[in-house]
């Protein structure tokens, strides 16, 4: 019975720190088109295949294109957002190159706890 119990706690324990990982705020500060981050900001091009840690990554193989829609600033600025067909996510801006700047001018604001939620089939996942 004990030996029951202890497994169900490490699940639980396991599974506790999987959500916190998958919601954790990954910058305070992103950098946008405009005010409400919805104008596109580039065109990138995927010059590696990328494999993101958990779903709040955008997967993606060389060569596909990538559209760029914000930049998370300050204490993160290696990580982007932006879609490819359906698929939204954050990616490492050292796996792209920038084909086409489609913005004048970047806008920094802050970030929202929503930023950092996974998004599946048009459904928020609270895990």
């Amino acid at each position: 019975m004990s030996r029951i119990l202890d497994q169900r706690i490490l699940l639980l324990v396991i599974s506790f720190s999987a959500s916190v990982q998958s919601t954790k705020v990954l910058s305070e500060w992103k950098k946008c088109g405009d005010l409400e981050c919805e104008k596109a900001m580039s065109r990138v091009q995927a010059t590696t295949d990328y494999s993101g840690p958990d779903c709040r990554y955008l997967n993606f193989k060389t060569g596909e294109e990538i559209i760029v829609y914000s930049k998370l600033s300050r204490e993160n600025e290696n990580l982007w957002t932006g879609s490819k067909g359906k698929d939204f996510g954050y990616f490492p801006r050292d796996a792209v190159k920038i084909e086409e700047v489609l913005i004048g001018e970047e806008v920094e604001v802050l970030t929202k706890e929503t930023d950092f939620l996974c998004l599946h089939e048009d459904k928020y996942t609270f895990e």
